[in-house]
C-alpha cells in the first residue's frame, strides 16, 4: 500500500473536496479519484460520502482515517529520524510555487557552482501554511514563502526578503490601462484564478471581503489548477487572472501581458525565508541561503528550468553524484512556464 494513497483519503476528508485535496497535493482531480477507488476496492467498503455539498467519511473511513492518520505519522518520523543520522551533505528545501519558478533556477546555478561536491538536494513545492508545518516536523531545512497573515514561527530562524506584489495581469488587446483602476473597470471581465487556498486568491478574497465585495463582483471567475494555462487564457485576451508579478514579469517587461492595481486593494506580500538547521551544518545552510539572498540583487526572470540547469550549471556531470531533485509532476509543469 503506497502511503500517498492513504494521505489522499485524509487530505480529501480534512478540506471536504476532491478538488482542493487536489490543489493541495499537487495532482489532478482525476488522480485524487484514482487512488480513493483503489483504496475502497483494496479494502471492499465505501469510504467516502459524496452525496452532500461537503465529502464526509463513511463509517468505514473513518476506521481507515484513524489508522491512516497513525501510519502517516510514523512515516513523518522515521524520515525525520533518518535525516538526523545522515552524514550526507544535503539540503531539503521547499518554497511556494511562485518563488520557485521565478527564483529558483538562478538559486541552482550559484549554489551548485559554489558547492560542486554537494550530494544530495531536494525540492518542494508546497502551500505557506504547509510549509511551515512542514519545517516545525523537520522535513524541510530551508523554506521561503509569501504571506499576508502572520505565523509562529517558534523554534524556527526567520530572515526577512525583498517582498512580493499580486497584481491583476491583462493582455494588450483588452486596451486596459497600465496602472491603477477601480474594481468596477475590472469586474467586467471574465478572472481566471488557480484554486482556492494559494497565496493570490487567498490575498483576492481578503481583498474583496475589505471592501465589501465578493467574488460575483467579476463577471465570471474561471478555475484552472494550471497556471500556465491561466497566463496562456489572458495571453489571448480572455480575461484577467490576479498573479504574484515576479512569475510574469518577463512578459510584463516584453510587454505581451499588463499590470494593474485596484484602487483600495493590498498588492503586497511579506516573503520570509525559514531555516531549521537541526539535521544540516550550519555552513552548508548559510551557503544556500546566502544564494536566496543574492538572487534578489537581480532582476527576476523566467528562466527555462531544464536548460538552464543543464547549461549553466553542469547539472550532467553533476546528476552522477545523485542529486536528487524532488519536484511533484504540477511543479515541473509550471516551470516550464
Amino acid at each position: 500500500m503506497k502511503s500517498e494513497y492513504l494521505r489522499t483519503l485524509v487530505e480529501s476528508i480534512a478540506t471536504g473536496s476532491f478538488s482542493k485535496a487536489a490543489d493541495n497535493l499537487f495532482i489532478t482531480q482525476s488522480a485524487v479519484s484514482r487512488r480513493i477507488k483503489f483504496l475502497e476496492d483494496q479494502y471492499g467498503y465505501s469510504l467516502i460520502d459524496r452525496s452532500g455539498p461537503v465529502l464526509v467519511a463513511t463509517e468505514a473511513g473513518l476506521v481507515v482515517i484513524k489508522k491512516a492518520e497513525k501510519i502517516l505519522q510514523i512515516e513523518d518520523d522515521l524520515q525525520n529520524d533518518l535525516r538526523t543520522l545522515s552524514s550526507k551533505s544535503e539540503i531539503t528545501f521547499c518554497s511556494t510555487p511562485s518563488f520557485g519558478i521565478t527564483y529558483l533556477p538562478e538559486i541552482m546555478k550559484g549554489f551548485m557552482l559554489l558547492k560542486p561536491d554537494m550530494l544530495e538536494l531536494k525540492f518542494f513545492f508546497e502551500k505557506p501554511d504547509k510549509i511551515v508545518d512542514g519545517m516545525k516536523k523537520g522535513l524541510y531545512q530551508v523554506g521561503v514563502i509569501e504571506h499576508k497573515e502572520d505565523y509562529d514561527f517558534e523554534n524556527l530562524e526567520t530572515f526577512e526578503l525583498p517582498g512580493d506584489e499580486v497584481v491583476f495581469i491583462s493582455s494588450p488587446q483588452l486596451a486596459l490601462t497600465e496602472g491603477e483602476m477601480s474594481i468596477e473597470q475590472l469586474a467586467c471581465f471574465d478572472l481566471y484564478s488557480r484554486n482556492e487556498g494559494c497565496c493570490s486568491s487567498k490575498l483576492l478574497d481578503y481583498n474583496l471581503k475589505r471592501l465589501g465585495r465578493d467574488h460575483t463582483a467579476f463577471n465570471r471567475i474561471i478555475y484552472y489548477d494550471d497556471l500556465h494555462l491561466i497566463i496562456n487564457s489572458v495571453l489571448k485576451g480572455y480575461g484577467l487572472a490576479f498573479l504574484s508579478r515576479s512569475v510574469v514579469e518577463k512578459l510584463v517587461t516584453e510587454g505581451a501581458l499588463r499590470t494593474h492595481r485596484a484602487t483600495g486593494f493590498e498588492h503586497g506580500f511579506k516573503r520570509t525565508l525559514i531555516t531549521n538547521n537541526a539535521s544540516a551544518s550550519k555552513q552548508l545552510l548559510g551557503s544556500f541561503i546566502e544564494e536566496i539572498r543574492k538572487v534578489f540583487k537581480k532582476s527576476p526572470a523566467q528562466i527555462d528550468f531544464l536548460s538552464r540547469l543543464a547549461d549553466q550549471c553542469g547539472l550532467p556531470a553533476v546528476s552522477a553524484k545523485i542529486i536528487n531533485l524532488c519536484l511533484c509532476a504540477h511543479a515541473i509543469e509550471m516551470a516550464f512556464i
